[in-house]
């Protein structure tokens, strides 16, 4: 019998496919980015990873993990314009809303366990106003209406703000880790 698949949505250097081989004794089977650098860097990091070369947009789940259960797929949407770090500059919707490829996985191909890693303000995500700014009269109003429509797929989802470094990272920032299951 063949193992369930283990994605890696978002797929940068290698360092979450790193910690889930150190969680659950083996590495990613898909690896799904659409830079080369971070693809490239990713596949010399983790080279027994199927690597696809695409936006997660194009990427069909289904198609690409064939009959196969998902038993984990991890997704680390693009943070920028979430960030606080970002200084108040207007932000671009198509990057805002690449958590919303979560759902699209979930619906195509039912992963037994959803994970995703952001900053701290995605629980903010809410609606923009005309000058592509985050209305906060709005605040967290596209956060929640994502995680009912993980919730109405069957997840029970829950999540934590926690630092990496307080579990063996290199790193001090604040991150909220989303869990659905």
């Amino acid at each position: 019998m063949t193992d369930p698949l283990i994605i890696d949505s978002f797929a940068g250097g290698g360092g979450a496919s790193a910690g889930i081989e150190a969680a659950l004794g083996r590495g990613p089977d898909i690896a799904v980015n659409h830079d080369d650098v971070a693809l490239a860097m990713h596949a010399a990091n983790h080279p027994a990873t199927r690597h696809i070369h695409s936006n997660v947009w194009k990427v069909d789940p289904a198609a690409v993990c064939g009959n196969r259960r998902v038993a984990l797929a991890w997704f680390s949407p693009d943070c920028k314009h979430h960030s606080k770090a970002k200084g108040g500059k207007p932000v671009k919707r198509d990057i805002r809303d690449l958590a919303w490829v979560v759902v699209y996985w979930a619906k195509r191909v039912r992963p037994q366990v959803i994970l995703l890693e952001n900053v701290e303000e995605f629980r903010d995500w809410g609606p923009l106003t005309e000058d592509m700014k985050p209305c906060a009269a709005r605040k967290g109003q596209t956060f929640n209406f994502w995680v009912e429509k993980l919730r109405r797929l069957g997840y029970a989802v829950d999540w934590r703000e926690l630092r990496a470094c307080d579990y063996g990272a290199p790193t001090i920032r604040k991150r909220l880790f989303l869990v659905a299951r």
